[in-house]
């Protein structure tokens, strides 16, 4: 959610961010958020000034009644009363005012940094750089659930017994190859100076709905029943939303977090589920980083976090580029944001395993999230990158480390955490 203000002084500035973002069908409620707007404070201003009327008229009836004016003292209450009964009506549609701005302020998105390439969805994103050269090995590389069956690491079978489609069972050295990566990823992050963080994995609809929109928490979310709980999609939600109503001392900014959680999601809509493999799941485990931050600091923080990730998959011998994500591609919150994109020997290119982004003030506008310093309170900066998320980062793996033999090559930064295994080999 933008800052009101921007409305008030620069309108134009704030529909052209709309039309960069290719929702001209938003255009008109900049319009009706500043007519709003002036209606509301004209109210506040005519209510403010009936108090200030009132309490002076209520003064002098004492000093009426004192003199022996009674009658003047008696059409100073009737003054009094009549003020009384028009000020509840003017605070009442000053509440409604405010519920109709906020609601028109919470989907015009925010204003995209001048960085930002324009394109009208995900087609347009620019590569910016790539990490590792891609390689095509001279033998053929199965589909990553063909691999992992052989390792009898793979049943998607009983887990669509048990829960339907989207969902799996990691069996074996495939589970603790999945495991080793995200503790990997967590001591990475440890190392770099964040602190570890298990969050809620339930979160309710005020938190919700400050860290997204509403159509991605449509999209995305999985609401309990007859509860004020969502099941998180990322752990971004419910570490931003920890500070929610908080006043941060400034000296303890940036605020670096690194935290683990599974994560839910729907998946619906016209791509659908990938009924074979592991790619597009309900449910999967993912080490998260976020920070808040000065807002300006963020666009420092920004390039750490999403190099970061870079560092992870290359450890593991993984090539990754870099992708700009384009303005028509930006949740309406964000600010700037990037995906790192993982190598797939199989199907000879990218596909997406993290992202990162910048939101503003957004969220901490939304949530109530503020820091005080020498000059006063103001609203943080909060940011978020994916640090590994699997399977997506097990399938990266699997495919960049696959030999000829059906084997897994374990890269050296993982072997700690398989016991000082080598190689994953099939057990028929």
């Amino acid at each position: 959610m933008i800052d009101i203000k921007i409305i008030r002084e620069n309108k134009d500035l704030v529909k052209e961010n709309i039309k960069k973002k290719f929702q001209d069908e938003k255009i008109p409620l900049v319009d009706e958020v500043f007519e709003m707007d002036e209606k509301n404070r004209k109210l506040k201003t005519e209510v403010e000034n009936l108090k200030a009327e009132k309490n002076n008229i209520s003064k002098s009836i004492g000093a009426l009644m004192g003199q022996g004016k009674k009658e003047e003292a008696e059409e100073a209450k009737a003054k009094v009363k009549e003020i009384n009964d028009k000020i509840p009506a003017l605070e009442e549609e000053q509440v409604k005012l405010d519920e109709e701005i906020k609601k028109r302020m919470m989907v015009i998105p925010n204003i995209i940094d001048e960085s930002v390439p324009i394109g009208k969805d995900d087609t347009e994103n620019v590569e910016v750089e790539r990490f590792g050269e891609p390689v095509v090995p001279s033998y053929e590389v199965p589909h990553h659930a063909d691999i992992i069956e052989r390792l009898e690491g793979l049943d998607k079978e009983a887990a669509g017994r048990t829960s339907g489609e989207g969902f799996y069972y990691l069996m074996g050295d495939i589970a603790r190859l999945h495991e080793a990566m995200i503790a990997y990823a967590r001591d990475f992050m440890i190392d770099k100076g964040f602190t570890y963080c298990i969050p809620p994995f339930m979160i309710r609809s005020d938190v919700v709905t400050g860290v997204m929109s509403f159509a991605e928490m449509d999209a995305m979310m999985y609401k309990i029943e007859n509860e004020d709980l969502y099941l998180i999609g990322t752990s971004e939600h419910s570490m931003i939303g920890k500070f929610k109503d908080q006043i941060i001392d400034e000296n303890k900014l940036p605020i670096t977090l690194t935290s683990y959680s599974p994560c839910f999601r729907k998946e619906g809509g016209s791509h659908g589920l990938e009924e074979r493999g592991l790619y597009r799941v309900h449910q999967f485990e993912k080490q998260e980083m976020i920070v808040i931050c000065k807002q300006e600091d963020a666009m420092k923080y920004y390039n750490d976090m999403w190099k970061y990730t870079v560092d992870v998959f290359r450890s593991m011998d993984i090539p990754v580029r870099q992708l700009e994500c384009c303005s028509g591609d930006l949740a309406d919150l964000k600010v700037k944001s990037c995906d790192i994109e993982a190598w797939s020997p199989r199907q000879q290119k990218y596909f997406e395993v993290g992202s990162c982004s910048t939101l503003g003030d957004a969220q901490a506008r939304r949530l109530a999230i503020r820091a005080k310093g020498e000059n006063g309170t103001y609203f943080v900066n909060t940011l978020n990158n994916t640090v590994l998320a699997s399977p997506r980062g097990l399938i990266a793996l699997i495919e960049n480390n696959y030999q000829e033999d059906g084997s897994i090559k374990i890269p050296k930064v993982l072997q700690p955490y398989m016991g000082g295994k080598e190689v994953i080999t099939p057990k028929k």
